[in-house]
């Protein structure tokens, strides 16, 4: 035991009943006690749950089991949906979701709930007819986490609840707009608000979000290539206001993504019918930029 529970031991490749024969009864009797003994010490410590785990299974006892997670409940929830599984194995279902549905109470605002136990607990609501409920759960979980992922779960929730409607998402779309902040300059992270409506393919929304300055360069770059068709001189607007970076800048990777813009900008300029001026925007960036030889092949090599 002293192996075991020690600093260096590796409890997890141990297991006690491969050691039955050699303890017989009398000796599994103590390693029973020393075990128990040394887990209410210190019952937060791995290796002494991990064997008392061992224990409480090998005696079939669900009580114990539980028992031992809860000594040690991780605060994002984890341990509750550990528990809450036991007890569904073991034919306890309504005491599993409870100690599911105590997980999403109990969690750590800033480490929970576990992304798992949020789906346990939506997937037996789901099961048992209970759409709305699981449409308050979602909801309080966008509250916590405001990303992409948790707008949509919310999203997928209120539709089959036949409540995605106002005001179901516009009060999604005001968790997500308090948590932005407007930046007057292309910043490194765009926010989630904009993603949102991006995936709501709700481009007017979108735009108006990215223009109060709610949208870094992905985002701006999505919505132009969205609305060549029906927004050119405002997709214009966006591809050059990108390309002027790319401009001081050299290497294959730069010269690529400028070429991109720049098939782009011309699409907008034929949407537009303004062929002549395409011609000479691209003649004098071709004038400026005639000493990066690679670019220039680039622009050759795509009728630029």
């Amino acid at each position: 035991m002293e192996h075991l529970l020690g600093d260096l031991n590796n409890a997890a490749d141990i297991a006690l009943s491969e050691y039955e024969d050699v303890l017989g009864k009398d000796g599994l009797a103590r390693v029973h006690e020393l075990v128990v003994t040394a887990w209410r010490a210190n019952p937060k410590c791995w290796a002494e749950k991990h064997l008392m785990e061992q224990l409480t299974r090998a005696e079939g006892s669900i009580d114990a089991l539980i028992a031992v997670h809860a000594a040690d409940l991780a605060p994002s929830g984890a341990t509750h949906l550990v528990i809450a599984r036991e007890l569904e194995r073991a034919g306890h279902p309504a005491e599993a979701l409870e100690w599911a549905e105590r997980g999403l109470r109990e969690s750590d605002p800033d480490r929970g709930p576990d992304q798992h136990l949020v789906d346990f607990v939506c997937e037996r609501y789901t099961r048992s007819g209970r759409p709305a409920d699981v449409v308050v759960v979602r909801r309080d979980v966008l509250r916590r986490r405001r990303t992409l992922a948790s707008y949509q779960d919310l999203r997928t929730a209120a539709r089959g609840a036949d409540r995605w409607d106002e005001p179901e998402r516009a009060q999604a779309l005001n968790v997500l707009r308090a948590d932005s902040w407007p930046r007057k300059s292309l910043g490194p992270l765009g926010s989630v608000l904009v993603d949102a409506l991006l995936d709501d393919g709700d481009n007017e929304a979108a735009w108006k979000a990215a223009t109060d300055g709610y949208a870094d360069y992905r985002q701006w770059l999505t919505l132009a290539d969205r609305s060549r068709d029906t927004r050119p001189v405002d997709s214009l607007s966006v591809y050059l206001r990108l390309i002027g970076p790319l401009l001081t800048r050299t290497g294959d990777a730069a010269y690529e993504q400028l070429t991109e813009l720049l098939l782009s900008v011309r699409a907008c300029h034929q949407a537009l019918g303004a062929h002549d001026t395409f011609a000479d925007y691209m003649a004098s960036l071709r004038t400026a930029q005639k000493r990066k030889r690679k670019l220039m092949a680039l622009l050759d090599g795509h009728g630029l």
